[in-house]
């Protein structure tokens, strides 16, 4: 019996894990039973430090009150209503609360906001919207997807098509007509960079390739992640999102970015829209657009894309798509309580605050075993280790067990570790961080 096997635990069995080695987790199982502030405590009483905002989501910390008193109200005056040729107050409520802060400069903010129930459907919906934006303009066409290697858009056949995380892909067919840009990690020019590195933003011209191969009459979006997150955090060189912006009107594709994981404050600005200064056509939002709190995501459009499809006859459905739980009533309340603690505590430039002792911090983890690259924006840090040969990504998960055993919770994908504690984090969790992790990579084989 494992040290986190009790007498009463749970029966493992029925459920079937999402992006988890089932046998492998079963046998030694790492439960967690509650939550508060920058901590989960697990089902044997220890108390774990979060460093990843739950998994990129809980950007206010754990167990808001705020949060659990307006879903409550929420869910005790109407529980749900159908958002199909029929509305409630608190959809539109909210709907107009991110529009004050919807991506992008003023005049030019993506404020048409489309409600979906995950990152996942969120990144479908931006999709679709782009194919029919460009048949709404009279360029039916323009079909084919543009994502880009090491990318990753959910797991919905769209994010799988434009995404470029290999064991996403493998198993699955993908949407025809879809192709992808190089990604931009150059490990031989950009290691142990702070913030965004120096070389590379020639790579956005990729994009004209694909267009000389394709035809740009083919091309309805380019879609990337201003900084990549799930596959090990990937920062974009300096210039490249501005290239691939011209890029796009050059040849009339749509630019959309997926910032569901850096969207509400992870980088020091409420998106990473206003961060890089370079504004796409649509963004996608979820995770920390709730806390974390009810599953939630968004589309933010601009006027461009919404009013090229509000033409016709007014009994017409413009866009045939949407989902039983768009601007579901309790995720609105959480919704609205989230953006009120974002606004009231200045969460969502708190990470510029932090961000030179985060860098420091992890940047001080240079020269430990097996560490090969270290990179750091806003709050978010990647450190790359050196892969066993032939066994790639074991020695990162051997660490995450490692950690997780002394009271720390990290991110790993492949060999890189991904970090993205919640803004509420101070130096002192930085440093908690850094000393449970530094052992950790000194006790790695």
């Amino acid at each position: 019996m494992n040290q986190h096997t009790k007498p009463n635990a749970p029966v493992l069995d029925s459920y079937w894990m999402p992006f988890t080695a089932n046998r492998q987790f079963k046998a030694a199982p790492r439960l967690l039973a509650s939550a508060e502030g920058m901590h989960y405590t697990s089902t044997d009483g220890r108390t774990i430090l979060d460093g990843t905002a739950g998994l990129w989501c809980v950007n206010a910390g754990h167990g808001r009150r705020q949060i659990a008193s307006a879903v409550e109200r929420q869910l005790s005056t109407m529980d749900f209503a159908p958002s199909f040729q029929m509305g409630h107050p608190i959809a539109f409520d909210f709907a107009e609360r991110l529009a004050e802060i919807a991506p992008g400069p003023e005049g030019q903010k993506l404020d048409r906001v489309f409600f979906t129930g995950s990152g996942s459907e969120s990144v479908d919906t931006a999709l679709k919207m782009a194919i029919a934006y460009q048949r709404a303009i009279g360029q039916g066409t323009r079909t084919r997807l543009i994502g880009r290697e090491r990318g990753y858009h959910g797991v919905g056949f769209g994010g799988i098509s434009v995404g470029g995380i290999l064991n996403n892909r493998r198993v699955f067919p993908q949407l025809p007509g879809s192709d992808h840009l190089r990604h931009t990690h150059d490990l031989a020019k950009n290691a142990f960079v702070k913030d965004q590195p120096e070389h590379g933003a020639e790579l956005a011209d990729d994009l004209e390739r694909l267009v000389a191969l394709h035809g740009a009459e083919t091309i309805a979006a380019c879609i990337v992640e201003p900084v990549a997150g799930s596959t090990g955090v990937l920062i974009p060189p300096k210039g490249y999102l501005e290239r691939l912006r011209a890029i796009c009107d050059k040849h009339g594709i749509l630019l959309i970015f997926d910032e569901v994981i850096t969207g509400f404050g992870r980088l020091g600005a409420a998106f990473a829209t206003d961060f890089f200064g370079v504004t796409p056509d649509l963004v996608t939002a979820a995770k920390g657009l709730t806390n974390g709190a009810i599953p939630m995501g968004a589309v933010f459009a601009s006027r461009k894309v919404h009013d090229a499809l509000m033409h016709g006859p007014e009994n017409q459905i413009e866009l045939f798509h949407g989902y039983t739980y768009s601007g579901h009533p309790a995720a609105c309340a959480a919704g609205i309580a989230t953006l009120d603690i974002y606004r009231d505590e200045g969460l969502m430039t708190r990470a510029t605050e932090l961000q030179d002792a985060w860098h420091d911090a992890m940047h001080s983890l240079n020269g430990l075993p097996h560490v090969i690259d270290i990179r750091t924006i806003g709050l978010i840090a990647g450190i790359e280790l050196q892969s066993r040969e032939g066994a790639v990504g074991a020695r990162a998960y051997e660490v995450f067990v490692d950690c997780f055993e002394k009271g720390l919770l990290i991110r790993v994908t492949g060999d890189i570790i991904a970090f993205s504690p919640p803004l509420i984090a101070d130096e002192n969790h930085f440093g908690e961080i850094v000393s449970i992790l530094g052992d950790a990579l000194k006790r790695a084989k």
